[in-house]
């Protein structure tokens, strides 16, 4: 379900996605203050659609911020391949330190927590890397958009 928010100018393009990081010390006392913070925190989005609403002033956004409507996204990540099943839940593995692999941002994806298990909901396949270097056996997949 669509729901609509304030962002930055420059992110307001459909199909932009987003990790919600909630509150900034910034954010006091501004009149738009409920119509920016009606997301969940920790959550990704994906911009479905730009309303046609202008720019406002806002002490975060040097550009403004304007209205678009967003729905939860799906989040691409490796899973351990035991685990891989379309319709199953799975966890992250755990953290990586090897930052220069190409599987990295599918190993800590940006929006997931490393103790929460989340619903598969496509089997991708093969994760980019070639070899995990912590010996993993890994499979590349779609968790589903968590729910509002």
């Amino acid at each position: 379900m669509s729901k609509v928010t304030l962002i930055g100018e420059t992110l307001a393009e459909v199909g932009t996605e987003f990790v919600y990081g909630g509150e900034s010390a910034a954010c006091d006392g501004c009149p738009y203050r409920e119509q920016c913070l009606n997301l969940t925190v920790g959550r990704r989005y994906r911009v479905t659609s730009v309303r046609d609403s202008g720019t406002l002033e806002c002490a975060v956004h040097a550009g403004g911020v304007t209205a678009v409507e967003v729905e939860p996204a799906p989040m691409l990540a490796n899973v351990a391949s035991n685990t891989a099943y379309a319709g199953s839940k799975a966890s992250l593995e755990g953290p990586c330190p090897y930052t220069e692999c190409p599987s990295h941002e599918f190993c800590e994806p940006e929006g997931a927590e490393f103790d929460e298990e989340y619903q598969i909901a496509e089997v991708v396949g093969d994760p980019p890397h070639d070899h995990c270097m912590l010996d993993r056996e890994l499979t590349l997949v779609e968790f589903a958009p968590e729910q509002e």
